[in-house]
């Protein structure tokens, strides 16, 4: 079992940055994958990026390659999100998710969530 509480989400201009971290409890974190998603206003969840529990392999959306940078902090029990220039289609909710399936950009392999920290981009 594993619960997972983002945090770090605001309104911030076109251009800047913004940093999400996602807290997770539970002793077996460092066993997880996991991921981050997003979801704007009348659209699907989509996949944003992924680290592997292993060896911190790192995969992203196309949308963010290049701009988002996911990491994780087994020792915090803690995984993050750096966003840098970042655009107003990137206004959303953003979801932590945990995955016991390697490196994954399938929703639906991702059994535990968070409840989404706002993330708006002004332009």
């Amino acid at each position: 079992q594993v619960q997972l509480v983002e945090s770090g989400g605001g309104l911030v201009q076109a251009g800047g940055s913004l940093r999400l971290s996602c807290a997770a409890s539970g002793r077996t974190f460092s066993s997880y994958t996991m991921g981050w998603f997003r979801q704007a206003p009348g659209k699907e969840r989509e996949f944003v990026a992924t680290i592997s529990w292993s060896d911190s392999s790192t995969f992203y959306a196309d949308s963010v390659k290049g701009r988002f940078t996911i990491s994780r902090d087994n020792a915090k029990n803690t995984v993050y999100l750096e966003m840098n220039v970042l655009k107003p289609e990137d206004t959303a909710v953003y979801y932590c998710a945990a995955s016991m399936a390697t490196l994954t950009e399938r929703l639906h392999d991702y059994g535990y969530w968070g409840q989404g920290t706002q993330v708006t981009v002004s332009s």
